[in-house]
């Protein structure tokens, strides 16, 4: 764990804590307290301004401010002095993180981690910014100089800050309302929709960088709620449509092949530093992994039979990302850790990066080999002579130039991968965030129910069951219908967030459809209804971020923006569409057009801020769209039909299957259309239904393709 406090020290408040983020900063000689009553009826008592600093724990310039500042005996004077010091996760309370970043950057302070806001002792932000050094350095103001400054405010002039303070709040409580106000003036229209698809994808092909692919310059981000809009905006018109693709997989080619991407152990880093996708910064984060999961294994099923090339990496890559997952941030119990962190040995990337005398030592006669294909060069790419892997040169190249076919070159170079992860693995690793958020734990047993399906891996599903078992028995209260945001070393706490309630129905969801298990449909269901009770917004529509009682909050917030965590409110709009087209439920139905038409009307002006919002927007202006599987006397016969239908790239249809009779009767009570649907025969038989109006059943699987390629992209062009 990257700190350089004294183990002699005597602990802080925050020794108490189960965040490893909080301590981190528990030996600092700083007298921190954590978000909570005491430290603000102590703020209150003595009169004094509140030291807010927020990060996480895989956060590198965290680091860097413990390190530097909250480990400086003159700056942990003055803080304990004059102010009262607090400390948030703010992957335990993303809330608290949004209400205060919102602020800073309203009063045009910046944004990012560390974020440390001075607040007012009734917690009125009026001053912050992100890293302070302990000196000022040119730009950048320090410690020992901004303390006393405000410090001398605070005293000075107490009032004209508590009034600055209130009033900020105040503006920002009002341009969230009046933000929520905007109205579309024709209703969420198939021609609204259609609108808001089309204003989005020109924003994004403005953006797009041709060259090295993404969108926008340094850094660069994954993004994949772009992806998986452009992915679905392709879908409707593959002929006309085709540039849509082409941006999609150009950010997937480039990335796998780029830094960012992790060659040897899987999975990718938080992002790009440079606008080529080499140089990553190297934290790897649990939520990263999951959607891009889920934008490979989509461009793994587009690319299939079309593009051979593209099919076998996009599932090369998905795999590596679960391999990743399973092997590194997997509980003993199945539940899914956090984070890892960027630094190793003080040093950033240090774990990850090689010297062309490291690889010599290693692969001996392919190790030439390797550093042509993976760009480990002389004087390295990187920091310290070091060479941060990337495919540099196509595997033609270096089997020509090594005289080798290529499938022969590529064997020994997946046996030099495996070598060199073995020989990495006894480095001193990057410090692992091992809390388990339930949000992450969604997204990712998500990615894991997937897999299993497009790949055809029963193994994935069975780590994803392991994990959404263990959410459920250890952060669902079922008597209370309270999902815990997070869970460490024994202790389940925090109340739920709107993300944990709405990624953990979305993982539910789809383990349904990899397992056909019902409890996981019935147990989605169960989180959604709590999810509705506990976060919506009768008055003005759509979901608030956090539960309702916080004392602390000055008022709740509702994200408006897909960024590297999908908004809430996205995901919500996703999995209500889904159950209530699954369980025909028309009150979700309507909740969920209100809350689509709610976005609708933000992003008249920003089209591109919700990607994934406009994913959910598409799906509920289409017919909703079934095909039930029902098991016969063979069950390599319903098997055969699954594989047929989950070899294609249908983002809008909803595969349910029954594999028996009581299954059938089992999925009935939560999907009531499905009971009058029995195999013919004693055959496994499929129905293709569309608006609940189904298709001619069928038994055999060629009469079966046709129908499903019916419903292909491009088949119902322009719809």
């Amino acid at each position: 764990m990257p700190t350089v406090s004294q183990p002699t020290r005597t602990p802080n408040r925050l020794i108490r804590e189960k965040s490893p983020y909080l301590l981190q900063h528990a030996l600092n000689p700083v007298d921190w307290y954590p978000w909570g009553d005491e430290a603000f009826e102590k703020a209150r008592h003595e009169d004094k301004p509140i030291f807010l600093s927020i990060g996480y724990s895989t956060c590198h310039w965290c680091h860097v401010m413990e390190r530097e500042s909250f480990e400086n005996e003159r700056v942990a004077e003055l803080l304990n002095r004059w102010f009262v010091p607090v400390k948030v996760d703010r992957e335990e309370r993303p809330d608290v993180d949004r209400l205060y970043m919102t602020a800073m950057q309203a009063m045009g302070l910046g944004g990012g981690w560390p974020l440390n806001a001075f607040l007012t002792p009734d917690r009125h932000p009026f001053y912050g910014g992100t890293y302070f050094p302990p000196e000022s350095r040119p730009g950048r103001p320090g410690m020992t100089e901004v303390l006393p400054r405000i410090h001398e405010v605070w005293t000075g002039q107490k009032d004209e800050v508590v009034a600055q303070g209130h009033r900020l709040l105040n503006a920002i409580r009002e341009a969230l309302v009046q933000r929520g106000s905007l109205e579309i003036e024709s209703g969420l229209t198939a021609a609204v929709v259609a609108e808001r698809l089309e204003g989005c994808y020109r924003v994004l092909e403005r953006l797009h960088d041709p060259e090295d692919g993404g969108f926008g310059t340094a850094p660069k981000f994954p993004s994949v709620a772009n992806l998986n809009f452009l992915l679905g905006y392709w879908s409707h018109a593959p002929a006309t449509r085709e540039h849509a693709l082409e941006m999609a997989f150009r950010q997937l080619d480039a990335m796998r092949a780029g830094g960012i991407h992790d060659h040897l152990g899987g999975g990718f880093h938080r992002y790009a530093t440079d606008s080529g996708w080499q140089v990553p910064h190297f934290e790897k984060m649990l939520y990263d992994q999951a959607q891009l999961s889920w934008a490979y294994l989509d461009g793994h099923q587009i690319a299939r039979g079309q593009d051979a090339a593209r099919e076998r990496t996009y599932a090369e890559t998905a795999r590596g990302i679960f391999r990743y997952v399973e092997r590194d941030l997997t509980s003993p119990e199945g539940a899914f850790y956090s984070a890892e962190d960027a630094d190793s040995e003080g040093e950033e990337g240090r774990f990850y990066v090689w010297t062309p005398e490291e690889i010599d030592a290693a692969l001996g006669a392919d190790a030439e080999l390797f550093r042509l294909r993976y760009g480990v060069v002389p004087g390295g790419n990187f920091e310290h002579g070091t060479s941060i892997l990337h495919e540099a040169s196509s595997l033609d190249l270096v089997a020509a130039d090594a005289q080798l076919a290529p499938e022969a070159a590529e064997q020994r170079l997946a046996a030099a991968r495996t070598r060199l992860l073995e020989i990495r693995s006894r480095r001193a690793r990057p410090h692992r965030d091992d809390k388990v958020l339930a949000a992450w734990n969604g997204l990712m047993i998500s990615g894991f129910a997937r897999g299993a399906r497009v790949l055809g891996d029963a193994a994935l599903a069975a780590a994803a069951e392991r994990a959404a078992s263990f959410v459920w028995q250890h952060l669902w209260d079922s008597s209370t219908g309270l999902l815990a945001r997070r869970w460490r070393d024994g202790d389940a706490e925090i109340p739920g967030q709107l993300d944990d309630y709405a990624d953990f129905a979305l993982g539910l969801v789809d383990l349904f459809r990899a397992t056909h298990d019902p409890v996981w449909l019935e147990r989605a269901i169960r989180v959604t209804e709590q999810m509705i009770a506990r976060f919506w917004d009768e008055a003005d529509d759509g979901f608030f971020d956090s539960p309702t009682g916080d004392p602390h909050l000055a008022f709740r917030m509702k994200d408006d923006f897909d960024g590297a965590e999908l908004a809430g409110n996205s995901v919500a709009a996703g999995v209500l569409h889904t159950l209530a087209t699954l369980c025909d439920r028309e009150d979700w139905r309507r909740r969920a057009d209100r809350l689509l038409a709610r976005y609708a009307a933000r992003l008249t002006e920003h089209p591109v801020a919700m990607p994934q919002m406009l994913v959910a927007m598409d799906w509920a202006s289409q017919p909703p769209r079934h095909v039930v599987l029902v098991g016969g006397a063979n069950a390599a016969e319903l098997e055969a039909l699954t594989a047929e239908f989950e070899s294609r790239f249908l983002p809008r249809d909803l595969l349910l299957v029954a594999k028996d009779e009581e299954a059938r009767r089992r999925l009935a009570q939560s999907v009531p259309f499905v009971a009058s649907l029995a195999p013919r025969n004693g055959r496994a038989t499929a129905y293709v239904c569309v608006d609940y109006a189904c298709q001619l059943p069928v038994t055999d699987r060629t009469a079966f393709a046709t129908q499903l390629d019916a419903l292909a992209p491009g088949a119902l062009e322009g719809t």
